[in-house]
């Protein structure tokens, strides 16, 4: 009996080694790790096999496009997509409103990583959360090539970067047919072991130019209609900087005539503004060792200022120099501030971060021209790790490394933790949150402080998700390392 025993155990191990053989030298079944740093089973495409599909899929489309009669429905008419968008293009920069909360549906808006304020809220017009219990049906989904980017928005169409292959891609496609409209490409590849490969830095558009920033530290500015170079330079190589453990991923910020990248250089190039007409470099500041955080353009205490989330503190830029106005320290093991600072209010700011660090609130203050910090409070009750929290009437809500939390941003008192979402990401639109999961799925949670309420969660990608999501117009654009996909959320 025992024998027989054995050797059953023995069949059966030799036949899951067999599966296992065969489902990763034929499926791409690999051990990767989750944003806890805990292994996880995967399937995962090659990089070179990523972007032959993503080329077929792309030719697909075009003949499909060219096709299809002018008469059809705006979400089948690809084959007009790029006439449409052309046209949503010049209407809308003939229109584009000076706030948030009052811009016109289709002129630019998610121009910026997580919105116009890098903030996380939806504020453009009302979306449906009446949303079925079986989850909502996608416009379109199709493959996207990989890296972390998200998209950003602006008159109809979508901008991301991707990694093809060999190359770090930047794509433009519209947004209600997910056709690819320009493609504009470089030889480059960031590679590490624990997150994987591509670029992780989300675009910025402004006035009819993308800034596209990969992870080796190649910046472009491209023309938003036919993603022509405008021009170009590679921020680590030009200030003489060494590229992060896990690559370039804060996202450039125009100000005023600049615009703002973190290369992290010492001699005064840590911070670096470049005439973002021209690619001059305007002017350079700090040695700090920079982190993934992105840089945000904000007014505390009444004075606009460039708010930076270096490797080791939070401070405030004079936007003409770079000047130091105030710092608060801020050390996470590994250098790891990845989470965006949130305002809440005129004078203070919320930060937090993983690995066991916690949040903080601080107050900025300022009197004859100098600022100083008070710490209002600090706990360890939300370490957001990758991802951001957002601000809804008084009260945080973000992902306590990967159980979804409310806090007061007054006290921080925690007011509940409920939901395990993985490393995802956090969106606000009209009361409500958006969170896509690490696993792909996404879910519609009502921002109250009373208890955590999910209405719907349903699958929406496959694979590893730690892609921000993007909303604009009402639609909602969804990526990962393999797949894209947009909802109409009007």
């Amino acid at each position: 009996m025992l024998r027989k025993l054995i050797k059953g155990v023995a069949i059966v191990t030799v036949g899951l080694v067999a599966l296992g053989a065969v489902l990763y030298q034929f499926y791409g079944l690999r051990a990767t790790l989750d944003g806890g740093g805990f292994p996880r089973l995967d399937f995962v495409v090659g990089g070179e096999q990523q972007a032959a599909e993503i080329a077929r899929h792309r030719e697909t489309q075009r003949r499909e496009a060219e096709a299809t009669p002018a008469t059809a429905s705006p979400v089948a008419a690809a084959g007009n997509a790029l006439v449409q968008a052309e046209q949503r293009v010049a209407s809308a920069l003939e229109s584009v409103a000076p706030t948030p909360e009052a811009i016109a549906p289709d002129a630019p808006y998610w121009t910026d990583f997580r919105g116009p304020r890098r903030d996380g809220h939806y504020r453009e017009r009302p979306i449906s959360t009446d949303w079925p219990s079986a989850g909502l049906t996608p416009m379109w989904k199709q493959p996207v090539g990989g890296g972390y980017a998200s998209f950003v928005i602006a008159a109809g169409r979508a901008f991301t970067i991707e990694q093809r292959g060999q190359q770090e891609v930047v794509a433009a496609y519209d947004v209600a047919t997910g056709l690819e409209l320009w493609t504009s490409g470089w030889q480059a590849l960031f590679s590490e072991s624990l997150g994987g490969d591509g670029p992780r830095a989300t675009p910025t558009w402004a006035e009819g130019v993308v800034y596209a920033l990969g992870g080796t530290g190649e910046l472009r500015a491209l023309d938003d209609t036919k993603g022509r170079v405008i021009w170009q330079t590679n921020i680590l190589d030009d200030n003489g900087a060494r590229n992060l453990e896990w690559g370039m991923a804060a996202s450039p910020l125009v100000v005023d005539d600049t615009l703002i990248v973190l290369p992290g250089g010492s001699n005064g190039r840590s911070v670096v503004a470049y005439d973002r007409r021209t690619g001059a470099r305007a002017w350079s500041a700090l040695d700090d060792q920079q982190a993934y955080s992105s840089p945000m353009l904000v007014t505390l205490a009444g004075v606009r200022q460039i708010l930076v989330f270096s490797a080791t503190r939070l401070m405030g830029l004079s936007p003409g120099r770079g000047d130091v106005l105030w710092d608060y320290p801020w050390r996470t093991d590994f250098g790891i501030n990845a989470s965006q600072p949130l305002l809440l209010g005129d004078d203070r700011v919320f930060l937090s971060t993983g690995y066991g660090t916690g949040a903080a609130v601080v107050e900025v203050s300022a009197t004859d021209s100098r600022f100083s910090v008070r710490e209002v409070w600090r706990n360890n009750r939300m370490k957001n790790s990758f991802t951001s929290s957002v601000l809804h009437e008084g009260f945080v809500y973000g992902l306590d490394e990967s159980i979804l939390a409310c806090m007061d941003a007054a006290t921080g008192e925690l007011r509940w933790k409920g939901g395990r979402y993985g490393h995802g990401q956090v969106l606000l639109a009209n009361g409500h949150l958006i969170v896509l999961t690490e696993d792909g799925d996404l879910a519609l949670v009502r921002a109250a402080p009373e208890r955590h309420e999910e209405i719907v969660r349903f699958p929406a990608l496959s694979g590893k998700t730690w892609n921000h999501p993007a909303i604009a117009g009402g639609y909602l654009l969804i990526r990962n390392l393999a797949e894209m996909a947009a909802f109409d959320l009007r």
